[in-house]
């Protein structure tokens, strides 16, 4: 056990490996935060096809030869998100149809992209990246690291000032709108939010976990939680602690980042299901 510890230590003096620790609370942070409305809401699956989104727009940057990806990426998440939310307000379109349409379209696209212009890029260590997230924590840059800590910053400032108008809409948006709080705008607002959340963790954990970096926590709280702020809290503290531990067991054991983050959370929700339980049965 000494052994281990020595080891780990010696890991966290490493550069990219503070980085890489540094974007993952971050990250994780951000997404249960935000998480807990939309699960509350039922808008747990919009983390999916946004990510999907994200994916295609990734691949239409590496067709162009964009060295900067997220001049592209993430205006084209936002705008999605944007479109997802009004077309989910249409009696014609339910949101669970166009989240279902866009994801496959925008997955379908980009795939379709990387293999009509393979010299972009590896086609196969693109997809694998992209998808499933880094295999390396090595791939993490300073220039990526200082653009989540900003990008993080402005997001939990705006949920943190936004705090009483996001409880409204999550609970009751027909109450919030006789109180005259602007439903659409902060639904707007919410939405911008979590598609930079999902460009962001993409390096991370790739778009087909972002989903449960979103959900896992969230779900988790509520097995031992009552109300929305011991819930939100609660579910911030596990995310993070989860996505450190993930890191530092991959470090450990050379497994995929994202895929050892998504397992701790597994685990973490099998463990505050089985309090919950104990809990009511007593």
């Amino acid at each position: 056990m000494t052994a281990l510890f020595d080891t780990l230590a010696d890991y966290l003096r490493y550069p990219f490996v503070q980085h890489a620790l540094i974007v993952g609370v971050l990250i994780s942070l951000c997404s249960s935060i935000l998480g807990v409305t939309l699960v509350l809401k039922r808008f747990s699956f919009i983390g999916d096809g946004l990510s999907h989104v994200a994916f295609g727009a990734m691949a239409i940057a590496a067709v162009a030869g964009v060295t900067n990806e997220m001049l592209i990426v993430l205006p084209v998440t936002i705008i999605c998100a944007i479109l997802l939310l009004c077309t989910g307000q249409n009696a014609r379109l339910k949101g669970d149809a166009s989240i279902a349409m866009l994801s496959v379209s925008a997955l379908a696209i980009g795939y379709l992209l990387m293999n009509l212009f393979p010299n972009s890029g590896s086609v196969s260590g693109d997809v694998c990246t992209t998808l499933f997230g880094a295999t390396s924590i090595l791939t993490l840059t300073k220039t990526d690291v200082w653009l989540c800590v900003t990008l993080s910053i402005i997001v939990i400032l705006v949920f943190v000032l936004l705090y009483n108008k996001i409880f409204a809409i999550t609970f009751d948006e027909s109450f919030a709108k006789t109180t005259g709080t602007r439903v659409g705008i902060y639904n707007l607002i919410l939405a911008a939010i979590i598609a930079v959340i999902i460009v962001l963790a993409m390096n991370l954990v790739g778009s087909l976990l972002i989903s449960a970096l979103v959900i896992f926590p969230a779900l988790s709280a509520m097995r031992v939680c009552r109300n929305f702020k011991s819930v939100t809290i609660c579910s911030a503290c596990l995310s993070v602690c989860c996505s450190s531990l993930g890191i530092l067991i991959s470090i450990l054991a050379s497994t995929p980042v994202g895929s050892t983050i998504v397992a701790v959370d597994i685990a973490a929700f099998a463990v505050f299901s089985l309090v919950g339980r104990c809990r009511s049965g007593r």
